[in-house]
């Protein structure tokens, strides 16, 4: 016999700290926290894929369903005449906002593939247009959860005992439920707290289901005359799929939270559940139970005396580490993946989709840094080619104008005025539709950094992301080059900085030309003013023999008409004769001044 439910008041050892502040429990990006207990939240988006029902066929269907319907609404997108009263661009705008809240819906009734998807692609504006990235971003899966003897059964399977065996006691209700698992409150013999995330039945088969049609579609859109040039489609699909299948294994996840953890060890202000691997396997996850105030709850955090301005930092502080000290970033950063102890610290919770950036990609988006402190496009292009962020085809012209322009347009207005968020999206505007080809860790860069800069807006309105990182900034620099804290010497260290790169560079990019002049990148288009003038003067002279061979024909015919007695029939040629002749004579007149023009040049 379980024992009953706890309450959160339960849960509590000893007399609560904070009399006037509810701690909450640990909160998932998958695993979205339940309206109330002894309830869970109910999604009306429930459907077959929730109850375990996996049909090939069926899947098949719908999938295809839903695409061939996008394809079609796309179709639709393109013809003037379908839009009442006329295009116009407000017209368009609307109605891909109603297709993007379709895709949404969507996406929620197709489950935890389309679901995780969906929020894979809000992070590619690179792909998408903007105002589908913005639906897609308020993608949430809150979904019934599944039933206890389906947790016994999975917890029986994976760990090899009986529930009872395993722990003290076990919460039959679950805290949270969603798509891809449900978490559940614990007590091991030992008597700690603990939560145990379980994942749903039969969610490794829909999967398989699942990404086995998406890359038939993928194929489909690859070779596509029009949707698949200078499109990768299939390397986008192999990483959303690694994507995927990551963030299922939940011993992958118990290693990320691990390093991660150890990473923060010697930064008492962030802390991070530690994972209990004797309850772990790939489909069941136990982590210390580590309740907190969530970071959005601010009446909260007030009534608990933190400071919010403080915690904005210490959390813009904590992603800075993160990427460019650790390597090891999470990717995720919404509110519900944080919270706060009593004592002030950060708590982060779940740690299956994670960034990597390994040292020599860290030295190039530091390189990316040095490009945007100097304003020098040049040296941003290149390194986001390096970064592989830009496919280097074409002519890069018009991206190297649109970089200058945002550097020019944001990097001279005050720190105060400046915003990741506006920057992302003009960055975002600049590459769709152009050869940026964002990587997964880019992305994810980027969406961390904007939610970063959400989150410390709503504790301290006046937060600004950018004044936290630059003294991130100006440290890296002052490391590759002291010059830069003085603002005189840096001038001429940039300048020296870039004669050097030049002169150095020059072998390498002339080797880099002549490659491409053998693959035929590049084409090289000769003028010759002479040769120009030659074939102008044929082309109007071969006009000019036409009309007067019409000419001459038309009146013959006219002629012949006229002598037979058909003088109605002869008018339309006599009157087509004056027309061509007229043609004639002011065509020759035009290759007079043109010859005496010519004479005159030379």
């Amino acid at each position: 016999m379980l024992p009953p439910p706890y309450s959160l008041a339960e849960a509590k050892s000893g007399a609560d700290p904070l009399p006037n502040v509810t701690l909450s429990p640990p909160r998932f990006p998958s695993l979205p926290p339940a309206t109330d207990r002894p309830g869970i939240a109910v999604t009306r988006h429930a459907d077959s894929w929730s109850r375990g029902h996996y049909s090939k066929t069926t899947r098949f269907l719908r999938i295809w369903a839903f695409v061939l319907r996008f394809l079609a609404e796309l179709w639709y997108n393109g013809k003037h005449w379908t839009y009442a009263g006329g295009f116009t661009p407000e017209k368009l705008i609307q109605r891909q906002r109603r297709q993007a809240i379709w895709i949404r819906e969507t996406m929620l009734r197709l489950g935890p593939t389309f679901i995780k998807l969906g929020q894979f692609f809000s992070t590619r504006a690179d792909i998408f247009p903007s105002h589908y990235v913005e639906e897609l971003s308020e993608l949430q899966d809150r979904v019934p959860a599944f039933s206890y003897a389906q947790v016994e059964e999975t917890l029986q399977k994976d760990l090899g005992k009986e529930i009872l065996t395993l722990f003290s006691e076990f919460d039959p209700i679950p805290l949270a439920a969603a798509s891809l698992g449900q978490v559940h409150r614990a007590t091991l013999h030992t008597g700690e707290s603990v939560v145990v995330k379980i994942q749903r039945p039969g969610l490794q088969r829909l999967f398989a289901i699942d990404l086995a049609i998406l890359k038939g579609i993928t194929h489909f859109f690859q070779r596509h005359p029009q949707w698949g040039r200078d499109r990768d489609w299939l390397g986008i699909y192999e990483e959303c799929r690694r994507i995927l299948w990551e963030e299922i294994d939940y011993i992958n996840e118990g290693r990320n939270a691990d390093t991660f953890r150890r990473n923060f060890r010697n930064r008492p202000w962030a802390k991070v559940p530690r994972i209990y691997w004797r309850y772990a396997s790939h489909r069941v996850l136990t982590l210390e139970y580590l309740p907190g105030i969530k970071i959005s709850d601010y009446e909260a955090l007030d009534a608990a005396g933190l400071d919010r301005s403080l915690l904005a930092r210490l959390n813009a502080k904590a992603y800075l580490h993160q990427i460019l000290d650790d390597g090891l970033f999470h990717a995720d950063p919404h509110p519900g993946n944080l919270a706060v102890s009593p004592d002030g610290a950060l708590i982060f919770y779940d740690f299956g989709m994670m960034g990597r950036l390994r040292s020599d990609v860290r030295s190039k988006v530091l390189d990316t840094f040095f490009g945007v402190a100097q304003k020098d496009a040049n040296r941003v292009i290149d390194a986001l080619i390096d970064l592989e962020a830009l496919v280097p085809t074409g002519d890069l012209s018009p991206v190297r104008r649109s970089i200058q322009y945002l550097l020019d347009n944001f990097m001279d207005k005050p720190l105060e005025a400046q915003s990741i968020t506006a920057i992302t999206e003009d960055l975002y505007d600049i590459a769709y539709d152009r050869p940026f080809r964002f990587p997964a860790t880019f992305t994810f860069v980027m969406r961390a950094f904007t939610s970063l800069e959400g989150v410390g807006k709503g504790l301290d309105p006046h937060f600004n992301f950018l004044e936290v990182a630059q003294p991130f900034a100006l440290d890296i620099m002052a490391d590759g080059n002291s010059a830069y804290s003085n603002d005189f010497l840096g001038q001429l260290s940039r300048q020296a900085a870039q004669a050097s790169n030049t002169a150095f560079g020059l072998p390498r990019r002339l080797e880099d030309t002549l490659g491409k002049l053998e693959q035929g990148d590049i084409r090289v288009r000769v003028r010759s003013s002479e040769t120009e003038r030659l074939l102008r003067q044929m082309t109007l002279t071969q006009m000019s023999t036409n009309y007067a061979v019409l000419s001459g024909s038309s009146l013959i015919a006219s002629t012949l008409l006229i002598t037979n007695g058909q003088v109605p029939l002869a008018v339309p040629l006599l009157l087509l004769t004056a027309v061509l002749g007229t043609a004639f004579v002011r065509l020759n007149l035009r290759l007079r001044r043109l010859d005496r023009f010519f004479k005159e040049s030379d």
